[in-house]
């Protein structure tokens, strides 16, 4: 049962607003029953919102906003703490100390990957792949390769002038980065792969087993982007072929759900979708939702600010806008005459 029925939005004669989680899905129907009730505004708790079908928003008069900004360092730290717990085998090794089946140093005792200097491929070069890779490269001196529809010219620029005070400073090779032309050539070059792309018709079973095939026999995979962009059937057969490929999961095809196998892939470290969870970024997604939905109701215009704004000043600075409503172009303007 979605949020919205639980909180008896389709009987309720005065509901206005909804604030919803992605883990919902939400099409016509629910849009209709929120239109019938008389809301305006329905809020998605995350930035991505791929579990919302927005022209039917649009059919219904109904506001989308969404929450970004404040998710991409908490993301990328994410990312870079199952790039390193799977390398590492740290979960593994937790387990076994649970266990108590440690019974001494042994040289060949749960060895993974060393990562520094290693080449780390990005796969959706946006906000999160950009804080990832810079990560990783600052942390780790890792050389970059990237595939995305567009050329990150910042991220460029940054390493090549980090690679610059390597040199200047601290007497070290340079660190590079490259645009590759296709996924295919990332996956073939990379010790690791972190997949930062949106959810779409194109990028659903991008890593398949195919391109699964094309990857280092020791190489890390990370997902903390949306499950389906891999197939997980085919992900869980390459981790059982291969026990020196590893995956650090974050999400997953049929979440809650996860393929049957995977659980017991002990080379893949899974968590529950956490990848946003620091106390800030969870508490500043709240209130971007909510004052989505406040300046909605209040016919308060779409913000040019940062979204540090509604989050980090004091609440009584909080900006008299809405920080982001995705389909603000799409509005009928006689009913959201603020979004012009």
């Amino acid at each position: 049962m979605c949020f919205a029925q639980q909180r008896g939005m389709a009987s309720s004669p005065k509901q206005q607003d909804v604030n919803g989680i992605p883990v919902e899905q939400w099409d016509g129907t629910l849009f209709e029953a929120l239109a019938k009730a008389g809301g305006s505004v329905y809020s998605n708790y995350a930035v991505g919102y791929n579990n919302v079908k927005v022209e039917d928003a649009n059919k219904h008069g109904i506001a989308v906003g969404n929450t970004p900004g404040v998710l991409t360092e908490t993301t990328a730290e994410l990312a870079l703490s199952l790039t390193f717990a799977a390398a590492r085998r740290i979960v593994e090794a937790d387990n076994f100390m649970r266990a108590g089946k440690y019974e001494g140093w042994l040289p060949n005792l749960f060895v993974g990957n060393l990562l520094q200097r290693k080449t780390v491929g990005i796969v959706g070069a946006g906000r999160i792949g950009t804080a990832y890779a810079r990560m990783m490269m600052e942390g780790h001196k890792c050389n970059l390769v990237y595939y995305d529809p567009y050329p990150n010219k910042f991220l460029e620029s940054y390493v090549a002038e980090y690679a610059k005070l390597l040199e200047k400073h601290g007497k070290e090779a340079p660190v590079s980065i490259r645009k590759l032309d296709t996924v295919e050539a990332v996956l073939k070059e990379s010790d690791v792969v972190s997949l930062h792309c949106a959810l779409t018709d194109e990028t659903k079973h991008l890593i398949n087993s195919e391109r699964l095939n094309l990857m280092k026999k020791d190489a890390v995979l990370v997902n903390a982007s949306r499950g389906p962009v891999i197939d997980e059937v085919a992900l869980v057969k390459h981790l059982q072929e291969n026990p020196n490929f590893r995956a650090g999961l974050d999400v997953f095809e049929d979440e809650p759900k996860m393929k049957p196998g995977l659980a017991d892939c002990e080379n893949a470290v899974i968590v529950p979708h956490i990848a946003s969870a620091s106390l800030w970024t969870r508490a500043g997604m709240a209130t971007l939702a909510a004052c989505n939905v406040a300046a909605v109701l209040k016919q308060q215009p779409a913000t040019t600010k940062s979204m540090l704004a509604f989050v980090d000043d004091p609440f009584d600075k909080i900006p008299g806008e809405a920080p982001s409503i995705v389909n603000a172009k799409d509005l009928p303007k006689d009913k959201f005459p603020q979004f012009k």
